[in-house]
């Protein structure tokens, strides 16, 4: 059997007739940006995750620069996340001048870890006289903190908005493997990106929520912070040549993305059922074996599987005998930002986090898309299984 990692066009295929359509329309009115494609994709994103407004953008990294600008991060200030996530996370930091902070993450969630962040500014900062926090190192106020829903689970918020509250910070959500992901808020389910100020997500291909192609949106429930995103998506302009912010670029989103989107939004609570049933088989038939350790599912919380997750002894040696099984997997992210080349003037080192190095280490990928049949969980699983024991077993003598 060959399993692959992803399948798009088994997701594309269900919609085939709905995607023609709309090219066809978008084709015969030869408008491409903008337009009520556009317009009715934001109204009924903003719907879905329970926001009073949505403004698209060309990418995730567009998105989350978005978020944070529009939630007064300005250059200069210091915002805090976590270094185990994909670089757009810090590169939206970096291009609006402002410093990312490494913190730890939780243990069982890979998450950013709400003790770790309020340890951070208890024992790493004092309090200026403007009211934010400075970082003892850099000099820098700190003013926003931005939890990444990674793989699918939202981060632990009531924690996280609660220590934002004590401490003066402005919480940014990263969204975007996490679209219809919920947590249960002050007794509440809320969805993500409803959270926070603002919340960013990725419609890139491989997303729960993809286009075909590049794209983001930002979700807020602040009318004016989405009036000012619009400005800046379009060249700073309030109507054509007319620029009202230096701060614009090019950040729109096309509109046959947008209708395309527009689509697969309604099956979004069908294919994310689906991953979680994946999921529900993965775990049933993983469970009991120690040295396979599947993600943790907190309760309040509720997964929607971008990816699934486990951790394994001898990561490499699983990967190669997965590829001579033809079973295709994946690695988020096996280099933690805080030692990357990129981000080396930063002054981290290795050692400074061990449970976020220790993670990246042992994590591991395994195929997980809505329309992935029982047999193949069966085969990834049983495969895995028999590839862990071996491993074992050698180890032993």
């Amino acid at each position: 059997m060959k399993v692959p990692f992803v399948d798009l066009r088994a997701m594309h295929e269900e919609i085939r007739p709905e995607i023609e359509a709309a090219f066809k329309d978008v084709f015969d009115r030869s408008s491409f940006v903008g337009g009520p494609y556009v317009e009715t994709f934001e109204k009924d994103f903003a719907a879905y995750c329970g926001v009073l407004q949505v403004v698209t953008c060309a990418s995730g990294t567009d998105a989350v620069k978005l978020a944070l600008m529009a939630s007064g991060v300005r250059s200069g200030d210091a915002v805090i996340t976590a270094s185990h996530t994909f670089i757009a996370t810090v590169e939206a930091i970096t291009l609006i001048g402002a410093h990312p902070i490494f913190i730890e993450i939780d243990a069982d969630t890979y998450h950013l870890s709400p003790a770790a962040l309020e340890e951070f500014i208890v024992t790493k900062c004092r309090l200026g006289a403007d009211g934010h926090w400075v970082d003892g190192t850099s000099g820098r106020s700190v003013t926003a903190v931005l939890p990444v829903h990674l793989y699918g689970l939202m981060a632990d918020m009531q924690p996280i908005l609660e220590v934002a509250r004590k401490y003066n910070l402005t919480v940014v959500e990263d969204c975007a493997q996490a679209h219809g992901a919920t947590y249960v808020l002050d007794g509440n389910k809320i969805k993500a990106g409803s959270a926070g100020r603002a919340g960013a997500f990725s419609f890139y291909p491989g997303k729960n929520l993809g286009a075909m192609g590049e794209g983001g949106a930002v979700a807020t429930q602040d009318e004016m912070a989405a009036q000012r995103m619009r400005l800046w998506r379009d060249h700073g302009s309030s109507q054509k040549y007319v620029h009202v912010s230096p701060d614009g670029w090019n950040g729109r989103l096309d509109t046959l993305q947008c209708a395309i989107l527009d689509i697969k939004l309604k099956k979004l609570d069908e294919w994310n059922g689906r991953r979680r049933q994946v999921a529900k088989w993965y775990q049933e038939r993983l469970a009991g074996n120690e040295k396979i350790i599947p993600p943790a599912v907190p309760a309040g919380r509720e997964h929607i599987y971008h990816l699934y997750v486990v951790r394994v002894p001898d990561r490499e040696r699983v990967m190669k005998e997965f590829g001579v099984r033809n079973i295709a997997c994946g690695l988020h992210y096996p280099i933690p930002l805080h030692l990357q080349t990129a981000y080396r003037e930063l002054g981290y080192c290795k050692g400074d986090f061990p449970v976020t190095e220790k993670v990246a280490e042992t994590i591991l990928s395994l195929p997980m898309f809505p329309h992935m049949t029982e047999e193949m969980v069966d085969f990834v699983c049983s495969e895995l299984v028999k590839i862990v024991d071996e491993g074992e077993k050698a180890r032993l003598h």
